[in-house]
């Protein structure tokens, strides 16, 4: 549910009061005592600042001036800085005082001195609409500690609310509760129930009443966004809001850059109107040990370049040359180029509920197919239906692009994610768009066995991006050994050691156990699961699923190798599941789309039934729904026939 309550008026300011919302009242109690105060709020603004109309409220708040309030909304911690309107009518909100935190008794502090006035950026109006989520105030492993107050850590959650377009990152600074590892390691938000992931950069608009925990995804650095100064900056600007006494209170001070103008004399304006070189410029905090610990690096880098023997090819640069000698043969003809980039319109993003799920390419008629993981959290197999709300874009190709996707049925066409009897592993999932619109070309026309050797090229979102490109090379079998024991051995030599030796083995006999998949060193990670696998000729051999991911020692994640389903076998069990499930509609849409290898698919398909003894296939030629259908007829009548013998020399 989406709430209004601001105004914006100029850049960066709210102004309180500009847009009355009706009269409703609420109560507050001190924590402890039964006894309630009613308050009236009829304007925008803050939950202190209704509070603080009532002389008992002030009173109590006169005399905790050192310590931090603390606001409890249906047993969960609220700012203070919360959004009056989003109280609802009568609604009882508990108060108390507790012990400040750094940051607190930091913000008190600074709030005693004068304040100059800031520089001011404009900024993207928000849109005035407000959503309410929910964190736990501990978080995962290696981010426990994550309140800036450790007493908070007392109320299991708190609510945090954020404007409609706004991202997860802009709602938590400015809710200003958490630490600065929430923000400077890569965290993100995981659902407390179905464990989906939501990044810093993902926008709010579909958290509204959700309950989270804040973990750490991986060592790695966050993904890059905008600078810390200017999203602070920005929260700043938005949180001025008018005191009772019609006053601008002071903007919130930043704990890691402070004020552009504090303890700094007022510049004079150029005559263009700018201000003074002078007042832009700042000296980096501990800026001079850096510069000493740099110089030296350099110094020592230099004096070893002066003392170093030259060779015409040295020990260490002769591996860098036989992998680029390698490495050309990923490159391919422009024309090949030419023709994956229109393939690639028929690459999408998954998302779920508006958050990236992962990636999936158009497979036939109006049908998607991606990972079975993708989805595995959001999917009641019993009814055979998504719990959430599922969408394809095909156009995800530039930040702020504006793409409303195409919508998914609720009913999931097929899904298998696990071994089946003979131990294949598989991991799929066909979903169907809702509405007729334009749609890109479908992908099993240009399908095709697997390749032994040569060079492939991924297509999807990694790391929920902009849809690219990845042009890598197929690791044959024989090669694998090699391929584990390089990544061993760096790691190895690495300063930090988090997993054992074990762990390059059991990569090594997990991948011998599942010898149909496509295996290859890609730089795609999460989030790209469901993309399509090109060969060198265009042609879809697979998809893209999986890797055996590790802690690399300089906060990165490695991948020792990653792996693709085949597409073969994925469409045979497609088909198979149609067949069972009585899906001939579906069928009859596969089927309708020719493609140059079908003949050999049908062959091994018919091998296949015919070795696990799947009976679904038996005697569906006379069923009625297959008689007035002249291709499923056709189909099942071809898994019908009999072998002929072959006469054997004597």
């Amino acid at each position: 549910m989406l709430w209004g309550c601001f105004s914006a008026k100029g850049p960066g300011r709210l102004i309180r009061g500009e847009e009355p919302h009706g009269t409703h009242n609420f109560e507050w109690s001190l924590s402890g005592d039964n006894k309630a105060t009613t308050v009236s709020c009829n304007k925008a603004g803050t939950v202190e600042d209704v509070l603080k109309r009532s002389s008992q409220f002030r009173d109590i708040s006169e005399n905790n001036l050192n310590k931090e309030l603390v606001i409890m909304k249906d047993g969960k911690a609220i700012s203070s800085h919360f959004p009056c309107c989003l109280i609802k009518n009568n609604e009882r909100l508990t108060v108390k005082y507790v012990k400040a935190g750094k940051a607190k008794a930091k913000a008190v502090q600074n709030a005693k001195q004068p304040v100059n006035g800031s520089v001011q950026r404009k900024r993207k109006r928000r849109s005035g609409e407000l959503v309410m989520f929910h964190l736990l105030t501990k978080g995962g492993k290696d981010v426990v500690n994550i309140m800036t107050n450790s007493t908070l850590t007392k109320n299991p959650e708190m609510t945090v609310y954020a404007y409609k377009d706004e991202k997860v990152k802009q709602a938590l600074r400015r809710d200003g509760r958490l630490l600065d590892i929430v923000f400077t390691k890569n965290c993100v938000l995981s659902h407390t129930s179905s464990e989906v992931i939501t990044e810093m950069s993902s926008l709010v608009d579909d958290l509204d009443g959700k309950s989270f925990k804040i973990i750490l995804l991986n060592r790695k650095n966050p993904p890059e966004s905008l600078p810390a100064s200017l999203e602070l900056d920005d929260i700043q600007n938005e949180s001025q809001i008018i005191d009772p006494s019609g006053d601008q209170a002071p903007p919130k001070q930043s704990t890691t850059n402070g004020s552009l103008n504090e303890n700094t004399p007022n510049q004079k304006p150029t005559l263009n109107g700018n201000m003074a070189p002078g007042s832009m410029l700042r000296e980096i905090p501990n800026s001079k040990e850096m510069q000493g610990r740099l110089l030296a690096e350099f110094q020592h880098l230099v004096k070893g370049k002066k003392t170093q023997k030259q060779t015409p090819l040295s020990r260490i640069q002769r591996p860098f040359r036989v992998d680029y000698g390698k490495n050309v043969q990923t490159c391919n003809e422009v024309k090949t180029m030419k023709k994956l980039m229109d393939l690639s319109n028929s690459v999408c993003h998954v998302r779920i509920n508006g958050r990236s799920g992962g990636s999936g390419f158009l497979l036939f008629g109006k049908f998607v197919l991606t990972n079975g993981h993708v989805i595995k959290g959001i999917y009641n197999e019993s009814e055979r239906q998504l719990t959430e709300k599922v969408t394809v874009h095909f156009s995800y190709e530039s930040l702020g692009q504006v793409d409303p996707g195409a919508a998914v049925e609720e009913e999931v066409v097929g899904f298998e994610v696990g071994c089946d009897v003979s131990g294949h592993t598989y991991d799929w999932a066909l979903l169907r768009l809702c509405a007729d619109q334009e749609l890109p070309d479908v992908l099993l026309k240009h399908f095709r066995f697997l390749p032994q050797r040569g060079g492939i090229c991924i297509i999807g979102h990694p790391m929920d991006a902009v849809k690219k490109i990845d042009p890598c090379l197929i690791v044959p079998r024989e090669g694998l050994n090699q391929v584990v024991e390089r990544h061993q051995a760096e790691y190895s030599q690495g300063p930090i050691q988090l997993v054992t030796h074990q762990f390059f083995d059991g990569v090594k006999e997990d991948i011998r156990q599942q010898p149909k998949t496509l295996l290859y060193e890609s730089c795609f990670y999460h989030g790209s699961s469901g993309s399509p696998v090109f060969d060198e000729h265009c042609n879809v051999v697979a998809m893209h699923s999986g890797g055996y991911i590790y802690p690399n020692g300089k906060n990165e994640i490695q991948s020792v190798i990653e792996y693709g389903y085949p597409l073969s076998d994925i469409t045979e069990r497609i088909v198979i599941q149609m067949v069972q499930r009585d899906r001939f509609d579906v069928l009859k849409e596969y089927l309708d789309c020719d493609h140059a290898h079908q003949q050999r698919v049908m062959s091994n398909l018919k091998n296949l039934v015919e070795g696990r003894n799947i009976i679904a296939f038996k005697n569906r030629v006379n069923d009625p729904l297959i008689c007035n259908d002249e291709g499923l007829k056709k189909f099942f009548e071809f898994f019908s026939q009999m072998d002929e013998p072959v006469p054997m020399d004597i």
